[in-house]
């Protein structure tokens, strides 16, 4: 395997910083946010639910939603979050979702229960970072009464949307009291690298479910572990083996440096539990290998303009990628990542 010097400068952008802000909070006593929410789509405010938002992207919108960074499409509203929001993207994130529906399912076991028609409201579900929108479209065509919003950092760019599913762009660390006690189901996938505060990401999340609603979040822990389960997590300034854990690490410390959370999947499950307005929380984990390489390869490619905006040099990152997907080609060293679930009901 081909060997790398590291500069002082590459060494110098690899630190450490602690993300396990954990807080007491209650249902009762939240402080709102106060942050403005003007949109990347130069809208005054966030739209207000529930307003139709169905839109082709034209070229002016995209110009305003989207910035080139490394020679991929950043979403152009967000410092936080760092992978791309391109074509290239969209299709990963495709074949990611046929891949999570193939490991873990569309959804928890009490999402039919739950959107059943009751007579009584028109269901609705939130999906927080919704991508490529593959999940929401999903769930807008399963349950065509009922009503589906997608967010995220950049429009949805689908030509198929289903009448009953709606866009809206928006950057959910500014808070989500606009939805407040609007939907039955709120679903979140892999946004933690996103989010700067992940449990108080939670507790709104406790206010927009209406009460019996189902709060359905799925991350990793952004490392990888070895074929006993425990984590890869190399020292700073380590350029050897195993290198596709190695590739994790840079991009852990990236997503830290950056704001995001990227410890919440292991506390995510606490802090449903002890939130006041959840019960019957259950977890889940799912271990995914590293003989799926042309997803990890992939995500590795998506995570350059992360690791090249930290600071890490070109050549260092190339050459970090070049012997993490040839580990991966050779299928020597195994690796897994494990993906952690937690589902829980709103009190009624």
């Amino acid at each position: 395997m081909s060997t790398f010097t590291m500069s002082e400068s590459d060494a110098d952008s690899d630190v450490e910083s602690d993300s396990d802000r954990y807080t007491d909070m209650s249902l009762d006593a939240f402080a709102p946010s106060v942050a403005s929410s003007k949109t990347s789509m130069d809208m005054s405010m966030r739209s207000q639910s529930p307003a139709p938002s169905v839109f082709s992207v034209t070229s002016s919108l995209r110009a305003q939603a989207y910035r080139q960074e490394y020679g991929r499409g950043l979403n152009n509203y967000s410092e936080v979050y760092r992978l791309p929001a391109d074509d290239e993207e969209l299709d990963r994130l495709d074949r990611q979702h046929d891949m999570f529906c193939k490991a873990i399912g569309k959804f928890p076991p009490p999402m039919s229960e739950i959107m059943a028609d009751d007579g009584f409201e028109v269901k609705a579900v939130l999906d927080l970072g919704c991508g490529s929108g593959s999940w929401i479209m999903d769930i807008a065509r399963e349950f065509p009464n009922a009503g589906a919003v997608a967010v995220d950092l950049v429009p949805m760019q689908s030509t198929s949307m289903p009448p009953n599913c709606r866009s809206e762009v928006d950057d959910i660390n500014l808070g989500l009291e606009h939805f407040y006690g609007d939907f039955n189901v709120v679903h979140a996938q892999l946004i933690s690298s996103g989010i700067r505060d992940y449990h108080g990401l939670i507790n709104h999340i406790a206010h927009v479910l209406r009460p019996g609603g189902l709060i359905d979040i799925t991350e990793f822990p952004f490392y990888f572990t070895g074929i006993e389960k425990k984590p890869i997590c190399p020292p700073a300034g380590t350029f050897e083996p195993p290198w596709t854990a190695l590739w994790m690490s840079y991009a852990n410390r990236a997503v830290r440096q950056r704001g995001g959370d990227a410890d919440a999947s292991l506390h995510m499950h606490r802090w449903v539990c002890d939130h006041p307005a959840f019960e019957d929380a259950v977890y889940r984990e799912f271990w995914i290998p590293s003989t799926m390489r042309d997803d990890v390869k992939a995500f590795m490619r998506s995570g350059r303009p992360l690791l090249l905006g930290n600071g890490l040099s070109e050549d260092f990152v190339d050459q970090l990628e070049n012997n993490a997907a040839a580990e991966l080609d050779e299928a020597v060293t195994p690796v897994y990542v494990c993906i952690q679930n937690v589902y829980a009901r709103k009190k009624r």
